[in-house]
């Protein structure tokens, strides 16, 4: 599955207030659903399509959405339950009871209730609210992967500076990788972004504090425009609202274009990207650092080095924290820290370092087991180190994907049973 998004642009507002009640439509629809499961225990997915049939002769306004608009609504509605399901039987400490949606930004259309223009630069929305043509505003490389895939679903998106439109494309994205023979441990951090096994270092930009000053200018101009009983919500109230939405989506787009660039980056330089699966929902829970961490996005980063890692069939591996900061890479002998202590030295065996660059090795030495890789200890990794009849060039079998992963290397390297890693695609 492939997503390409465009801007709908030269629209009236009469055709904007459209596509506000088609999404206001289909978050009625989903809500009702979710009542529907909650009175009717015991209903599948097939009676919630039902009900939204129900649903369309006894309102006006929903018969006026698309039918298949109608059902995806019924979907997200099954999904949430389906997962509440899940977590029960896992007996998971928090069961994900389904809640009701008071603000939604989006619907999905399916293959019905929407047309694309021939040259794909403009699509027209059939259904009963009328909301017309609008254009579509994207680049030539986007606009050609419409013109020439199957789309599967259209969804529109409301956000802060206007209305786009998502196209679930029927393509496997598939590209021929580059193998240097590299491999790269990251320990992800708050004084640096990460730090990997050498000790090489990328600097976090924080935009979120960067952008706090303007950002709480907009929030004090938005707050005396409106007290709750005393001063209704005038025009100049809303404008100042979409001037604040605006300058999120600013640091958003600003966080969500580096990280992705940096992963990229990273996964086109190694042939093995070895990094820390943290539990970020746990770690928000510390409000000293929840705001630095969010800022920080690793799960984001995390989720973009497995999307790479599988469209150049690279080894990307997610290795548990657990006491990677701790353990000596020397000896593995175990040594409390604490967060203010920034350099590891062992007692057992001597050994000092900087605390971050000791957690790369660690990690990048669990990754490197997982894969049936024997840690070298400094030559893993380096080229022109092997003779010119050596072993460089080496291929080993990664029992990640079955598929081959080439690694430089002095000597030649073992496969051993190893655990599948967690793999996690973002949807872009």
């Amino acid at each position: 599955m492939l997503i390409r998004e465009a801007k709908l642009l030269h629209g009236t507002p009469q055709q904007y207030q459209a596509l506000d009640e088609a999404i206001r439509t289909a978050q009625f629809i989903r809500n009702k659903c979710v009542r529907y499961w909650m009175d009717n225990r015991g209903v599948g997915r097939n009676d919630l399509y039902t009900h939204c049939k129900d649903l369309a002769q006894k309102f006006d306004f929903a018969k006026k959405l698309n039918s298949t608009a109608r059902q995806a609504s019924a979907e997200r509605a099954w999904s949430a339950i389906s997962n509440f399901y899940n977590k029960c039987k896992n007996k998971e400490a928090k069961k994900g009871c389904p809640k009701f949606k008071k603000n939604c930004r989006s619907i999905e259309y399916k293959l019905s209730g929407w047309k694309l223009s021939g040259d794909g630069t403009a699509i027209t929305f059939t259904d009963g609210n009328q909301a017309g043509t609008f254009a579509l505003y994207c680049n030539g490389e986007a606009r050609q992967h419409i013109l020439h895939s199957k789309i599967n679903r259209v969804r529109v998106v409301r956000r802060a500076d206007g209305y786009y439109a998502q196209f679930c494309l029927d393509v496997e994205r598939k590209e021929q990788g580059q193998y240097t023979g590299n491999v790269i441990g990251i320990d992800l951090g708050l004084k640096h972004f990460y730090t990997d096994q050498n000790g090489n270092t990328v600097e976090c930009p924080k935009y979120l504090r960067k952008a706090e000053k303007r950002l709480k200018r907009h929030q004090r101009r938005l707050s005396r425009k409106f007290r709750k009983g005393v001063k209704p919500q005038s025009n100049n109230y809303h404008k100042q609202r979409k001037k604040l939405g605006k300058a999120h989506l600013k640091v958003q787009r600003q966080r969500r274009d580096w990280v992705i660039k940096l992963a990229r980056c990273v996964v086109m330089s190694n042939d093995i990207v070895v990094y820390e699966d943290l539990q970020v929902r746990n770690l928000v829970k510390n409000h000293h650092l929840a705001k630095s961490i969010q800022d920080a996005s690793w799960s984001w980063f995390t989720q973009w080095l497995d999307y790479y890692g599988n469209i150049w069939d690279k080894a990307v591996v997610a290795v548990p924290p657990h006491y990677t900061t701790q353990d000596c890479s020397n000896c593995g002998h175990r040594v409390r820290k604490t967060l203010s202590t920034r350099t590891h030295s062992c007692p057992n065996c001597g050994f000092e370092m900087d605390r971050d660059q000791n957690a790369a090795l660690n990690i990048l030495k669990k990754g490197l087991k997982m894969v049936g890789v024997n840690w070298n200890n400094g030559t893993l990794g380096h080229k022109g180190t092997a003779p010119q009849g050596g072993t460089t060039g080496e291929i080993s079998t990664s029992a990640m994907d079955g598929k081959p992963v080439r690694v430089s290397g002095t000597e030649s390297f073992m496969v051993s049973a190893v655990a599948e890693p967690v793999t996690r695609i973002p949807c872009l």
